[in-house]
């Protein structure tokens, strides 16, 4: 591979670090020089202004539809080049089966949020939390939760394991918030992060100032901070602690987001003796782990957990499996393990098992010391260690082996179990094997406050399970104490990392103006055409459908309840209905009230509206009582757009009495033409 310059993007420009500051980076395969990488020269101050000043302001003129297609184009780009990508991978001591997880995940992490995007968010600017909160008798002073994008930039500090995939599950939740980033990658990998980010840019679909890389060190970058800024950072303890006591993260009250060292483990139910499928499932996950990415993953499984009268068992399963992986130059078909990152680190990870071992473990399977795969490169063999007294080695749950290294430990019973398991201070993933419901129960309820992500895995889930390892774009990646005590991604949750919560008190009207979206209370406004007639781009927020009324009848009633089967008391019973402390007496059926309501405000021929896909948020708030009348207000709340076949209209129903009462409400969802 020849050995490049590696670039640094700042204020939309491409930018050599000094000389003083190049540093050579070396192919984990053999050692040979790779790539120069250093940031010397750059104006920090600079490139944090303009990503407040230009980036930001173009963010935030989009709205969440808008970055949610950016984030497609995005990951469609990656997924465009990525054998460009691959071949780069191998450099990084990684398999091709290794860079799937960071590559084609990291493409698969954007296109998540560009679907959740569109699905979950409004196409809008701001973003409503929770309902409206009445804050007066007559309704005309309410309350609203609020998220707003933050008007900082997002640093963006990554590991060396996740190039690729580290970058972009950042990015992701990031750039959806409409806030820019600036992205600082690990040296020791950087040459592949900053071709992927050349994509990205090349793709054509980023404003200017939304994204700019640093391929060295950051500089003074984190004196010229503020409020409206946020840091992600993903790496060791030590850093994170340095970094995050910078004074200016505390006088600024900077939000920092950290994903630090994490000692996971994973436990074999009391249940899942030798010959069950849960005990090969372990096995199998526990091998797994250790040797994907050459176990240098923050997910991977570092203790093993077994009941004692089956330890022996499990060591001699996970060694048995551990002969048959090979390990060797990662461009080579049959190789299954591929090298440590450089041989800095192998010789780190070593250091790591001397300690575990010094603490009362002993190495049962792999050599530390053995030669393996080609001359220089950083290749390790995976290696076993077992501490039959896991109270007393301690080593075993402060130290962390960042390669292929797990230590197996016996626990005496379920209790025990999740002592072990919190004795880690806190995990990014916690998994237990096991096919009793009841294990399960009593081990979540006593471990999960120590740990970001549990996974239960059985004979029933195992084929569709996605690992012990894999964080997944939809859920939270974090976890409490050691683990560094925040959270990424997890859908709109981690959206929500970079935007601001307000709460605002105006009137419905002035909330609906300042959202985008209509407030119950809000002004609406008819047009002369039944919308269920217009396309979905012809609808305007707040468009509503004013109903003719209809009476209700006891004989409608009583035809509903004997055609249903539904004959509760309150719809029969004149009596009973009058001796209970809710009705006066015979009520309408709630569901004959929504039957009755889409009677009204249906169109029944073909058009724009294709389906009715559910409702939400359904309250019944006024009984309904024969001879009373009702009709419906049809609104249109909020638009989403799925596809450019199809989108989804959020319809507000509201349902009124002849009194003007409100009957029931609910969200109508609707899958419309665009």
């Amino acid at each position: 591979m020849k050995t490049a310059q590696l670039l640094n993007y700042a204020r939309d420009r491409w930018l050599p670090g000094d000389a003083v500051s190049l540093v050579e980076l070396p192919s984990a395969i053999d050692g040979s020089p790779v790539a120069l990488t250093g940031s010397g020269g750059l104006d920090f101050a600079g490139m944090a202004t303009y990503a407040r000043e230009v980036g930001g302001p173009a963010l935030r003129r989009m709205t969440f539809h808008d970055r949610a297609r950016m984030l497609k184009a995005l990951g469609l780009a990656i997924l465009a080049r990525k054998e460009e990508l691959y071949e780069l991978n191998y450099a990084t001591g990684c398999t091709r089966k290794d860079g799937w997880i960071d590559i084609e995940g990291g493409a698969g992490t954007l296109l998540s949020f560009s679907s959740k995007g569109r699905r979950e968010l409004p196409d809008a600017h701001v973003l409503l939390d929770g309902q409206l909160e009445p804050l007066s008798k007559s309704g005309a002073f309410v309350g609203q939760h609020v998220f707003t994008s933050l008007q900082g930039v997002a640093v963006h500090i990554n590991a060396y394991n996740f190039p690729v995939w580290g970058m972009l599950e950042k990015l992701a939740p990031t750039l959806l918030a409409g806030v820019p980033a600036i992205v600082k990658p690990a040296s020791a990998t950087a040459w592949l992060t900053e071709v992927a980010f050349r994509v990205m840019i090349e793709a054509g679909v980023l404003p200017p100032g939304a994204v700019q890389l640093v391929v060295g060190g950051v500089g003074d970058l984190f004196d010229h901070l503020t409020l409206q800024d946020i840091v992600s950072f993903t790496g060791s303890a030590a850093t994170a602690l340095k970094l995050q006591t910078h004074p200016v993260i505390a006088r600024e009250s900077v939000r920092f987001v950290a994903e630090r060292d994490s000692l996971n483990a994973s436990v074999l139910g009391p249940d899942a003796a030798p010959g069950t499928p849960e005990f090969d499932l372990f096995v199998r996950e526990v091998v797994t782990e250790m040797t994907v990415k050459a176990g240098q993953k923050c997910t991977a499984i570092r203790r093993a957990l077994a009941p004692a009268e089956h330890l022996d068992a499990v060591e001699a399963a996970i060694r048995d499996r551990l002969t048959k992986i090979i390990v060797g130059d990662p461009r080579e078909k049959g190789t299954r393990m591929g090298a440590l990152v450089n041989v800095g680190q192998r010789e780190d990870v070593k250091k790591r098992i001397a300690e575990i071992a010094a603490a009362g473990a002993r190495v049962v399977a792999g050599d530390p010391e053995a030669s393996v795969g080609p001359d220089g490169g950083a290749f390790l063999q995976p290696v076993l260690l077992r501490a039959d007294d896991p109270w007393a080695c301690a080593a075993a749950h402060d130290v962390e082996p960042f390669g292929p290294v797990s230590t197996v430990m016996p626990y005496r019973d379920l209790d025990d179990a999740v002592k072990l398991a919190n004795r880690g201070r806190g995990s990014l993933v916690l998994s237990l094997f096991t096919h009793s419901p009841e294990a399960a129960r009593d081990f979540v309820l006593g471990a999960a406050a120590f740990h970001g992500r549990m996974l239960v895995i059985d004979r029933t889930n195992a084929q569709d399970s996605t690992g012990h390892g894999s964080p997944l774009p939809v859920l939270t990646h974090g976890g409490p104490g050691r683990a560094g005590g925040g959270e990424e991604m997890g859908g709109v949750r981690g959206v929500m990392h970079y935007m601001q919560r307000t709460a605002v008190q105006s009137s419905p009207g002035m909330i609906a103006a300042i959202t985008d979206q209509y407030i119950p209370g809000g002004p609406k406004h008819e047009i002369g055409v039944h919308p269920f007639r217009c396309r979905m781009s012809e609808l305007s927020i707040g468009d509503t459908l004013k109903t003719a009324s209809r009476t209700v009848t006891l004989e409608d009633i009583e035809h509903f309840a004997h055609f249903t089967g539904d004959t509760f008391y309150a719809h029969m019973d004149e009596e009973a209905a009058k001796a209970s402390p809710v009705f006066e007496g015979r009520v309408v059926h709630g569901y004959l009230i929504l039957s009755f309501a889409a009677g009204l405000f249906v169109d029944p021929d073909p058009g724009p509206v294709l389906a009715n896909t559910g409702l939400e948020s359904l309250r019944f708030l006024t009984p309904l009582y024969p001879g009373d009348s009702m009709r419906v207000e049809l609104t249109v709340r909020a638009k989403s757009l799925k596809s450019g076949d199809t989108g989804v209209v959020r319809w507000a129903v509201e349902i009124f009495n002849q009194n003007d009462e409100m009957v029931a409400t609910y969200d109508l969802l609707t899958e419309n033409v665009p």
